[in-house]
């Protein structure tokens, strides 16, 4: 149903029908509902949810053009606020509206940056980072009088991050300068819309949830392969010939990778494969801005049959005419998988056309258990947690930089924030007293003592001059240190991105690595830039690039068992339909309810693999926890390899009662142990200490370097933990480390689920389900021009032994 012209503006509803445009049943919702104090609009990618967040303030603006800021939009990319801002200026010129734009980013010149300060626009688009930056500075009241509306853009993906914990502790700010100010939120896919709402606007009043048409379901399938996928590996190489042969037939194909090196040798695979020189790039986060901006300017002006990607184009940014997506590897979340599949035919009637290549044998079961998932609308999502409270210090920090404040006032503005409601005053209080001494060790250092209170029991900053460190040190991704790859200068001196580093440290002169797609040769260092040219090698190293590596979902994860359960494997391919079939009869399928556990010797070693379905996260903690308990119980253990839902250990001596190695308290109390001493920790501490402002990784006329950075939060650490083992940051420290690294939560639920039944399977040899294990990255060692023959040797002997026969194996192994 589309609403009437005649209940629209009369300019907005001319421009529409100029375009011979109907308007949304939503976008028409969003004007009769733009009073509401907060809305989320649920819409599917391509339905206009960006026009209909900013319908109103069209509206509105066109009515009454006040000078001044009336609506900040805040999305989690600069990106996709610059597309933002192009894609505003077509329907302003073209209604005639005397509105100005403008977006506000880390690219944004100093000039302008002041010159917004000063004059600020009527739509300012920015992110989060540049909101708290505003919100820092003495004039921010003057800089947001007149604020009207706040529209928060891809909200679910802020929600699952600190950054989100930062963007609505902003806005519980905002609220407190601008009484009246409206929220609008904006999202594609939300597996609970009222906990979204929750996040966005719990007070005054609950934030309203409007659901838009979910329009045609997405055409998704798998792509179907001459060659069946390998054992084991990530690359999806074995499908290059068919993926080819895809974007041959499409306008525009993205073809996304769960992480940037995979993406790397994928593209480099796919262009050496591309006999008709078809068109293809690469974009993801480590290259250069100027080589993603090339890349983005080419896709919109349709120059490009295929871009090789990542989650840098995951979110709503409309880049020309794609019809095709291809997702290679297992999703590992239906959520994301939604997200991208929505980047092909972005409009609303008309349905994502997607492929899913499965990258190994394993991931054909994942991938045809998020098909399923993505046809039921069974979106899956972890429960949401407390808000960080590192975020809330640097909160705290940054308040005090704008200007003196009360404590109870801040409190109970904080606690307005969706993350924070939950928030105690003594934890409230904790933060604070940190903020302003550094607690109780470091009291007696004057570096850490930086708020005070005056005679009116205000807190303000104890020096003025700090609240530059402050503003520099604002934000909450703190990636790894990483160095700029350029050219050398005699050959252009270009920049083609960055790399770990960790990785630039172990380069010496000659050795090739791959960035951008090209193989470089390292040249040297220097000025911290890691120089290269360009080498005909075919066979680089690989940049060890940032980034996370995505665990399977529990959602997904619990409709892998349950389709084991069920036993009906009619609708997988025929070569892994016999390999699940095979595990059946000379073992047995995991199931929810059970923990499947498996014994059995190889090669001189005694091997043990349990079944957890955890993420790999968390199986690759419980392969540490119960390497510990093996080597307390004198079984020798020699290593170990973990998967998203299986760990493989292997030891000297025979495992005769596993089941004792899982007692959930003595894991439990084996994992406390282990944390305490472990690296994690103090990985996890030096993350938060950065952005709780223990530790300032910029000041005023340089930056600390990522070597001095964890040198000094590896001494603030054992100082802690030996005079001060209760601090907040070491509370905080554990909270981070539980949520993300170790997943030990996951390990937790896992083992609350099989409530101690356990099936323990003793076997006389490797079994179908295990033996890919033995063939995954780190556990054999194979380097040089024989490797993928060696491999493949390896993949045949395991699969003769498992019960499948060797030129089956020999054949399936082709593109490991």
């Amino acid at each position: 149903m589309t609403a009437p012209p005649s209940a629209l503006p009369p300019v907005i509803a001319d421009w529409f029908a100029a375009r011979d445009w109907s308007v949304h049943p939503h976008q028409h919702a969003m004007l009769e509902r733009a009073a509401v104090p907060a809305l989320l609009l649920i819409a599917p990618t391509g339905g206009g949810k960006t026009l209909a967040g900013f319908l109103p303030t069209l509206a509105e603006l066109g009515a009454n053009p006040a000078p001044g800021l009336h609506t900040l939009y805040i999305s989690p990319l600069k990106a996709l606020a610059a597309d933002i801002r192009r894609n505003l200026a077509t329907p302003i010129a073209e209604m005639g509206l005397n509105i100005r734009v403008e977006d506000r980013t880390g690219d944004t010149s100093q000039t302008r940056r002041r010159r917004q300060r000063a004059d600020p626009p009527h739509i300012l688009l920015t992110t989060p980072e540049s909101l708290a930056l505003l919100l820092s500075y003495e004039d921010a009241p003057r800089i947001f009088a007149g604020l009207e509306r706040v529209i928060v853009d891809e909200t679910h993906a802020l929600a699952e991050s600190r950054r989100g914990d930062q963007l609505m502790l902003g806005l519980a700010r905002l609220s407190a300068l601008c009484p009246g100010l409206r929220r609008v939120g904006l999202s594609a896919t939300v597996e609970d819309p009222p906990a979204l709402a929750h996040f966005l606007a719990p007070h005054p009043d609950p934030c309203a949830v409007l659901i838009a048409d979910s329009g045609p379901a997405p055409d998704i399938t798998m792509l179907d392969t001459p060659t069946p996928p390998p054992w084991a590996g990530g690359g999806g190489r074995h499908a290059i010939p068919a993926i080819l042969d895809q974007i041959a037939r499409h306008r525009t194909t993205l073809i996304f990778h769960n992480t940037r090196a995979q993406a790397e040798l994928f593209f480099r695979d796919l262009w050496l494969a591309n006999a008709d020189n078809l068109p293809i790039a690469i974009h993801h986060g480590s290259l250069s801005r100027e080589a993603r901006e090339k890349v983005e300017n080419t896709m919109v002006t349709g120059g490009l049959r295929a871009v090789v990607c990542t989650g840098s184009l995951d979110l709503g940014i409309d880049w020309g005419d794609v019809d095709l997506v291809i997702q290679v590897g297992a999703p590992k979340n239906v959520k994301r998988l939604v997200q991208r599949i929505g980047r092909a035919n972005h409009r609303y009637n008309a349905p994502s056309r997607a492929l899913l290549v499965p990258a190994n044998r394993f991931e054909v079961v994942e991938c045809l258990a998020a098909l399923e998932a993505v046809r039921e609308g069974d979106l899956d999502g972890e429960p949401r947690g407390p808000g960080a409270r590192d975020v809330l210090c640097q909160h705290i920090l940054a308040t005090a930089a704008a200007g003196p404040f009360n404590a109870d006032t801040l409190f109970a503005e904080v606690t307005r924030a969706g993350p924070y409601t939950a928030l105690s005053r003594p934890q409230f209080d904790a933060c604070l007293e940190f903020a302003a001494t550094g607690g109780y060790a470091l009291r007696t250092y004057d570096r850490w003592q930086r708020l005070m209170q005056d005679a009116d029991g205000r807190w303000r900053l104890r020096d003025p001059r700090i609240a530059q460190t402050i503003r520099m040190n604002l934000g909450t991704i703190v990636d790894a240190e990483t160095l700029k790859v350029r050219l050398k200068p005699s050959r252009g001196g270009a920049p083609l991105g960055e790399v770990e580093e960790a990785f630039a440290a172990t380069l010496t002169h000659g050795d090739t690595f791959l960035i951008g797609g090209q193989v470089v040769r390292y040249e040297g260092l220097r000025e911290m830039v890691v120089e290269v040219t360009r080498s005909p090698a075919r066979e680089p190293r690989i940049a060890v690039f940032t980034g996370t590596r995505f665990a399977t979902s529990t959602r997904l994860a619990d409709r892998i068992l349950a389709l084991f359960r069920e036993g009906d494997f009619s609708a997988l391919p025929s070569h892994t339909a016999d390999w699940l079939a095979l595990q059946g009869r000379v073992s047995r399928l995991p199931t929810p309810e059970r923990l499947l556990v498996e014994t059995f010797p190889r090669d001189g070693r005694h091997h043990l693999c349990v079944y957890g379905f955890a993420g790999r996260n968390a199986q690759r903690t419980l392969g540490l926890l119960l390497s510990q308990r093996m080597e307390d119980a004198g079984l020798a253990p020699l290593g170990f390899v973990a998967t998203d839902y299986a760990t493989l250990i292997w030891g000297l001596e025979e495992i005769t009662a596993p089941a004792n190695l899982l007692e959930s308290n003595a894991l439990t109390a084996a994992f406390e142990g282990w944390l305490a001493r472990n690296a994690v920790m103090k990985r996890t501490f030096r993350t938060s200490a950065v952005i709780a402002g223990l530790i300032e990784r910029n000041q005023p006329g340089k930056r600390k370097s990522g070597r001095q950075a964890t040198f000094s939060s590896d001494i603030l650490y054992d100082t802690l933990m030996k005079y001060d083992p209760g601090h907040v940051m070491l509370d905080i420290t554990r909270e981070e480390a539980m949520k993300g690294l170790v997943d030990f939560g996951r390990i937790e639920a896992m083992l609350a689920r099989v409530q101690g039944r356990i099936d323990h399977i003793a076997c006389p040899r490797a079994t179908p389900l295990a033996a890919p294990l033995f063939l995954e990255a780190g556990r054999i060692p194979l380097k040089g021009m024989a490797e993928q023959r060696l491999i493949d040797e390896a993949a045949a002997r395991l699969m003769e032994e498992a019960g499948l026969g060797q030129a089956h194996a020999h054949h399936a192994e082709k593109g490991v």
